[in-house]
């Protein structure tokens, strides 16, 4: 929000004037967007932060950590943030980058600016784990590094609960942990801008003398003695054993459970401050060009720019593509129908992407989730360049104090796309060959004016490592060269001899389909539907659940809505963690008569649904209710 902090402080009010705050069920919490955003500003881990909750800001508090770090002194001017740093670079005044744990390519606002500046920068260093994320197209460098379930360290929840992290599996082939590679990088800088520290014969003592995520964490802990966060109470021995609140000074045994119960505040007098703010609209309100107001946020099952969940098909299950969310009556009133192209536009950019009806969403307003970047969602726009995703229409207007642009809301105008040609392919393959061809196929999406490339699996498929499913489907104003279709073909197996097909030249239409014998049945393991795409549904359904397709043979070329052979489906995902859908759980329901929890009680015992990740309880909820 481009008034964040404005917002956060009349909610402060309101807890403080109520009293509402140092009781058990009250008080203003952190509901930060990333797991360890609370231990990232714990040390400092941001442009005007030192560690030990200090403000660059403050001589007092340079003059601290300049001592605790044995430096003269600490710089005095704050850095950038993000939005800043990236438009210095666009302008450029920033000439190199290096980027690490974050893909600003996909997560960024106003993709236009945030390209520009990329492309604009002299050097460039990513530290990424993954190699197909949309940023590392324009590193110079790029340094592998580990991911989470590789690391050793800390996180601090939002109850100031710090826990250990330890290391699920030995970090992959040449990657490093991101403390490594920036000390390794630091004792080189400090060879060649203070050599007098390594070149001496008394030989002072390293800066970076840091081995462990252990011996980090010791010098972090010192800088928090006396702090509001003071740790000095802790160790990683401690920590071994459970987590552990802050404060908890040297010489405590046990943190401090809830803050401010005494009614005692860090003022001079003790007394809370009530901060007045006047109320501020957002940045950007609708107009009649741009009627609508976009909101973007998370989807269910994924994770920010999807570089790990998004390589999962089994969690694609909820959510399985790229969509804009609109309330039925503005469908209506706009004529368009369920899957229906559209263009939606703001004042920075532009993305096609399928309708669908929500009635969660308010008119006027359209939903859209936050994941879907280039690397899933793509195509070419009309001055040829390649699309950027939903990060191509969001502001990069932000907060003043917080500096946290406003992506909660964009005004769009919503324009109905007429793309005559269109086309869908699908297919199982073995679950390393299914990277390789997304990765391909990703390639080719900008070869259309409207493309998304996703992974899925189904509850027929539960045995990961074995086969993972590949979706392409694209559009464009007019059909491709027969020759680009032989191409998706062969990335998807889908041109061998065994393959079943028709095409039409003149007409633009193109169909495949191909039968395997699996675990002594035929079962369709991939198809193409070109230019007539009315089948997809049936179909799909077919090969995703890896339904019998014995029966249908040819007449699996045949277009049309309605299946030659009824298709009966198995349902739809709810829970991802155990592959549960939706006619399972009505299924068990109706064979019950219990109260609502004691139903519940039974679903998980008998499905196990909600009984892990507990991401589905939601809806498990109101199935359980409706039923």
């Amino acid at each position: 929000s481009s008034s964040g902090t404005a917002k956060n402080t009349s909610l402060i009010n309101l807890h403080l004037a109520t009293g509402q705050i140092g009781k058990p069920g009250a008080g203003p919490f952190s509901l930060t967007g990333q797991p360890n955003a609370m231990g990232g500003r714990e040390v400092g881990g941001m442009a005007n932060l030192l560690s030990g909750h200090r403000d660059l800001g403050n001589p007092a508090h340079r003059a601290e950590v300049a001592a605790l770090w044995g430096v003269t002194s600490v710089p005095q001017q704050p850095g950038k943030t993000a939005v800043e740093m990236f438009q210095a670079a666009a302008d450029g005044e920033i000439m190199a980058l290096w980027i690490a744990c974050t893909n600003p390519a996909q997560s960024m606002p106003n993709q236009t600016l945030v390209r520009r500046a990329l492309a604009r920068a002299e050097f460039v260093v990513v530290q990424e784990a993954y190699a197909g994320t949309a940023t590392c197209a324009y590193a110079d460098l790029l340094l592998p590094a580990s991911t989470w379930g590789e690391k050793e360290g800390t996180v601090t929840n939002s109850e100031r609960r710090i826990s250990r992290v330890r290391a699920a599996v030995v970090a992959a082939g040449e990657s490093r942990h991101d403390w490594q590679i920036a000390a390794d990088f630091a004792r080189r800088l400090e060879v060649l801008l203070q050599p007098q520290r390594t070149s001496t014969p008394a030989g002072l003592t390293p800066m970076f003398p840091y081995t462990t995520p252990e011996s980090i964490w010791l010098a972090h802990r010192e800088t928090t003695r006396g702090r509001d966060l003071d740790i000095t109470g802790m160790s990683y021995a401690l920590l071994e054993q459970s987590p552990q609140q802050w404060p908890m000074a040297e010489g405590q045994t046990q943190g401090q459970a809830r803050l401010y119960q005494d009614g005692i505040f860090p003022t001079t007098d003790g007394k809370a401050r009530f901060i007045s703010v006047a109320y501020q609209g957002v940045a950007e309100p609708r107009s009649a060009r741009y009627p609508f107001s976009l909101t973007t946020g998370r989807l269910r099952d994924q994770w920010h720019g999807m570089s790990r969940t998004g390589t999962l098909g089994q969690l694609f299950g909820h959510v399985s593509e790229p969509c804009v969310q609109l309330h039925p009556q503005d469908m209506r009133q706009r004529q368009l129908k369920e899957g229906d192209l559209v263009h939606l536009t703001s004042v920075r950019g532009s993305v096609l992407v399928p309708a669908q009806a929500s009635l969660e969403v308010g008119l006027n307003q359209a939903f859209m989730a936050m994941h879907w970047g280039e690397e899933f969602l793509s195509g070419q726009s009309t001055k040829g360049e390649r699309l950027a995703g939903v990060n191509a229409l969001t502001s990069s207007i932000f907060c003043p104090d917080a500096k946290q642009p406003e992506f909660k809301h964009t005004a769009v105008k919503i324009v109905k796309a007429e793309m005559p040609w269109q086309m869908l392919a699908v297919a199982w393959l073995p679950d390393a060959q299914s990277m390789t061809a997304r990765a391909s196929l990703r390639g080719l999406m900008a070869q259309f004016d409207y493309a998304t490339c996703v992974p899925f699996a189904s509850a027929a498929n539960s045995r990961l490592g074995e086969r993972g499913g590949v979706l392409f489907r694209a559009a464009r104003q007019d059909a491709p060269a027969h020759g680009f279709l032989e191409q998706i073909e062969k990335l998807l197996q889908l041109h061998g001899p065994d393959a079943l097909r028709y095409t039409d030249h003149k007409r633009g239409q193109h169909r495949v389909a191909r039968l395997v014998e699996r675990e002594t049945q035929t079962v369709l393991a991939g198809f193409m539907l070109a230019g007539d795409t009315s089948a997809q549904s049936w179909i799909t359904t077919l090969l995703k659940e890896s339904l019998p397709a014995h029966a249908y043979g040819r007449a699996l070329l045949i277009p049309g809505a309605t299946p030659p052979v009824p298709v009966v489906s198995r349902g739809q995902q709810v829970c991802a963690c155990f592959n549960v859908t939706d006619l399972a759980i009505t299924d068990h329901l109706a064979h019950s008569n219990a109260a609502p929890a004691q139903r519940l009680a039974s679903l998980q015992a008998s499905l196990k649904c909600g009984t892990n990740c507990g991401s589905c309880m939601p809806q498990l909820q109101r199935m359980v209710t409706q039923a």
